[in-house]
């Protein structure tokens, strides 16, 4: 019987025994055998008899000496390499082999195409040598690399070019040397033969950096937007941070095979090629964007990550929220506020609140963890950047970046925990955040609930604010929460109305911090209309009794972008409900003209920003509509969703077609003007190609005929399948029979079929398998395919006769030894089966305790599954 993997908890953190102050590598590169010398200067900090235990996994010892002698007090166990009777300090060397062509689960060093890389976030150094792998022992790392110079002319690594040369038997070696002491999960390796981009940066205190960015041969016409995004990140974060770079150069490597979206190694970032390559005919406005935020979010790490770095893995939110709340600002400065807040409280409603309401429920900083990569979560990562804006909003940008400098001056150069931020955070403002600390250990969604009353008499307009965070699966009791409200109420025609009380003016932004507060409002001239949680100013659920009139009225006067489309989600979100209700009773569609002349207006109105407008008109997808209920019917939501939009389309046919016309544009350019102008066209041809099917075969086939760019082509073949028209196949086989040779351009067409309304799809899915395009071993490909249907097609993957859960089992028991991490990624809707009714729960659990039964489960899919089965 396999041993059961044992959970590791946040309180039992305690210091090393040892650490590591220099480590001194030698790799002679193979892809069948790697040999990998490691020489590192140690210092017992515990007791004189501690042991030194190292980690390892997958790795073959050849020899180990210290102080140059051979040692033989040691002993090999699972996992681990432990030494005894070792002096205070002491220089030790390990020199052991590596196979990185079996390498499927790409942890360590592994073969990526031809090339050679390495992944080691979050513990993956272990399997390139012993050492001690965790994020508080930070050494300098000087890095040797000998290889075959024709297969492998580019040899890359950490920090700056030290020296290199030829060697006579056709290899050549590269010798790096960081200066900055730095974790081994930040470590990376690459070896290939790539196009390279090179270009310079010149920083605020007149330094030149060069940058170099790496791509597979063939590919450097895709990686001048990748170059573009990396100059503006690195001016970007000098500007509104403050933060300059700190070596002599900056390099990226795009790779085809990657777990992740990339990794901000010091001075060396892998990439997925996903996020790098990018040409007008190959990628997608959204792709474009994607890449600017990604390359955004890992130069940034440079200062939120690398020079200050997380003590333990329980402080991923530490580096990852801050990160991503720095990347999410560098999308809004660069491009539109509104559009991108609105991206990232989609994700937060449709998947961010399911990940809070299932068995893998977690605080950003979570207590207990089995299989780390399993913690690379919507959670640490999204909410963990809402609380950091919740901080924001708080302190202000003046004390916010204060706070960031007394946080750089404090840890530069350490590693630090969550509480030390926010002290920081504390310090730098003298705002008390006491009880702010609780949204790092408490768990869920908050549903803040909102009622309101006026008199007229004494114009007085008060508000009852209640706040409740359920249960969850890892913690049943919740206290309050110090929970940021921005509201603004409006009079009749529109017109802002100040807050004030007993003559004082009142701060916008509400400080909810009890179960119960009540908020009264004086010189209230008439009875407002209120918008409340402007900005998403708090990642929770909103409960008030909006009426229609109420939400018209804001989504055509609020001051704020972003609470006109929520007031428009809302209104859709009111007849969503009704009519799922409708149709678990077999009664026909309602929705009123009234709701139909709200969107009207937004189509029809002047110099409106179309990114905008294209949003508002944009339904909710049916997982984020999963999250209005208790239980969730897939089949009724599919089919209410599809219902609202195909009347949209008739109601509103002739603005549609006006303005899908007015939209167009000849020449493509990566502006965000011209990027809105597109989106909004091709959400009128979504609804377009739904409500008359035969014009929508005519707009539809001349779209992707004349199309000069990705965005047009994929949009007019999306909105082709999601109406299931005629033309359908011919576009699908014309796009594969063009792209078929390049791998990300596929993932586009994978995720359509996979998304697919057809009711054959799961059919359709299973061929795709075989497909030419198609590989299990390719991460991009696994989510574009099986992802996609079983995440991004609810209704399909859970079809009432349970043939998408055992689609999945099969998939699982194969991913489970190849790629656990990929696997676990993957599992995520089957897990959730306490959100659904009796008879797919059953088929659910049932499917679980199939795969739990698997030979050698891996810990990643063990902790998902036994978590699920128990909750």
């Amino acid at each position: 019987m396999t041993q059961q993997p044992q959970a590791k908890n946040r309180h039992d953190y305690r210091a090393p025994d040892y650490t590591i102050t220099d480590i001194d590598l030698t790799f002679n590169l193979d892809a069948s055998v790697t040999r990998v010398t490691a020489v590192s200067r140690i210092k017992r900090l515990g007791a004189s008899d501690a042991a030194l235990r190292l980690d390892g996994e997958d790795l073959t010892l050849i020899s180990l000496e210290i102080d140059g002698q051979p040692w033989s007090h040691y002993q090999l166990q699972e996992g681990a390499l432990i030494i005894d009777q070792l002096p205070e300090n002491f220089t030790l060397k390990i020199v052991n082999d590596i196979h990185p062509d079996q390498n499927t689960a790409l942890e360590g060093l592994y073969k990526s195409g031809e090339a050679l890389c390495t992944q080691c976030e979050a513990e993956g150094f272990q399997h390139i040598t012993w050492y001690l792998d965790r994020p508080d022992v930070l050494a300098r790392f000087t890095t040797t690399i000998i290889a075959d110079q024709a297969r492998y002319p580019f040899l890359l690594s950490n920090g700056n070019r030290l020296d290199g040369g030829n060697m006579e038997d056709g290899r050549h070696w590269m010798k790096w040397e960081d200066p900055f002491p730095k974790p081994c999960y930040l470590f990376a390796l690459v070896a290939g033969d790539f196009d390279v981009l090179r270009d310079s940066f010149t920083t605020r205190s007149n330094r030149d950096v060069a940058l170099e960015i790496y791509v597979d041969r063939g590919n450097l016409d895709r990686a001048d937007w990748a170059m573009t995004s990396l100059k503006n990140s690195m001016k970007w974060d000098e500007e509104r941070f403050g933060l300059e770079y700190d070596l002599d150069i900056f390099m990226i490597v795009a790779v085809d095979f990657f777990n992740m979206g990339a990794m901000e190694n010091k001075g060396l970032n892998v990439f997925n090629s996903k996020y790098v390559l990018a040409k007008a005919e190959t990628a997608t406005d959204k792709d474009y964007l994607g890449i600017e935020a990604v390359i955004g979010h890992e130069y940034f790490h440079n200062w939120t990550g690398n020079r200050v770095t997380c003590r333990d893995w329980f402080q991923l939110s530490l580096k990852e929220g801050l990160t991503v709340f720095r990347d999410q600002e560098f999308s809004s400065d660069l491009g539109s506020r509104a559009v991108n807040r609105i991206d990232n409280v989609r994700v937060m409603r449709g998947s961010q609140f399911a990940e809070d309401a299932s068995p893998m429920a977690h605080p950003i900083r979570p207590e207990q963890v089995i299989e780390m990569n399993n913690f690379y979560t919507l959670t640490v990562y999204e909410k963990g950047s809402e609380v950091i804006r919740m901080l924001h909003t708080l302190l202000g940008e003046e004390n916010f970046q204060k706070g960031m400098q007394l946080y750089f001056e404090r840890h530069d150069g350490s590693a630090a925990t969550c509480d030390d931020f926010v002290q920081s955070m504390e310090d730098a403002s003298n705002v008390d955040l006491s009880q702010f600390r609780r949204w790092y250990s408490q768990s869920g969604t908050p549903v803040v609930s909102v009622r309101d009353d006026y008199n007229p008499e004494l114009e007085q307009y008060t508000l009852h604010v209640t706040q409740m965070t359920p249960p969850t699966a890892d913690q049943k009791e919740k206290q309050p929460l110090h929970i940021p409200l921005d509201i603004e109420l409006y009079d009749g025609e529109g017109k802002v109305i100040p807050l004030q009380h007993n003559g004082h003016p009142v701060h916008n932004v509400l400080n909810i911090t009890e179960d119960f507060q009540t908020f009264v409002f004086d010189n209230v001239y008439f009875q407002p209309v209120p918008s409340l949680l402007r900005e998403f100013s708090a990642p929770v659920k909103l409960d008030y009794n909006w009426s229609d009139a109420q939400l018209t009225f804001l989504m055509r006067h609020a001051s704020n972008d972003f609470s006109r489309w929520d007031a428009a989600q809302s209104l859709l979100a009111t007849y969503i409900k009704l009519n799922v209700a409708r149709h678990q009773q077999d009664q026909p569609l309602s929705l009123p003209q009234h709701v139909a002349d709200a969107f009207r207006a937004v189509l029809l109105e002047e110099n409106s920003d179309p990114a905008l407008t294209a949003l508002i008109l944009t339904l909710p997808s049916e997982n984020e509509i999963a999250e209005l209920f208790e239980t969730i019917d897939p089949e009724a939501i599919s089919s209410v969703r599809d219902a609202l939009m195909r009347t949209l389309a008739t109601e509103l046919a002739d603005e549609l077609l006006a303005v899908y016309y007015a939209n167009q544009s000849t020449e493509y350019r990566v502006e965000h003007a011209e990027i809105g102008k597109r989106s909004l066209k091709n959400v009128c041809l979504s609804y377009l190609a739904l409500g008359d099917a035969t014009l929508g075969e005519k707009l539809v086939t001349a779209q992707y005929q004349h199309a000069n760019n990705m965005t047009d082509a994929l949009a007019a073949m999306s909105a082709a399948v999601a109406a299931q028209l005629p033309c359908r196949e011919a576009l699908l086989a014309a796009f594969d029979e063009r792209w078929h040779q390049d791998g990300l351009v596929m993932d586009k067409w994978f995720i359509l079929q996979a998304t697919s309304p057809a009711a054959d799809v799961l059919s359709r899915v299973r061929e795709l398998l075989n497909h030419r395009s198609f590989s299990l071993s390719n991460p991009n490909r696994t989510r574009s395919l099986i992802g996609a249907f079983a995440s991004a097609n609810p209704s399909a993957f859970h079809a009432i006769d349970g043939s998408g859960y055992q689609f999945l089992v099969e998939i699982l028991s194969d991913l489970n030894t190849r790629n656990p991490q990929v696997a676990a990624r993957v599992i995520e809707p089957l897990i959730r089966l306490k959100r659904y009714d009796a008879t797919r729960q059953g088929l659910m659990r049932k499917a679980l305790e199939q795969l739990k039964g698997l030979d050698k489960l891996s810990g990643d899919l063990y902790e998902k599954i036994t978590k699920a089965l128990n909750a």
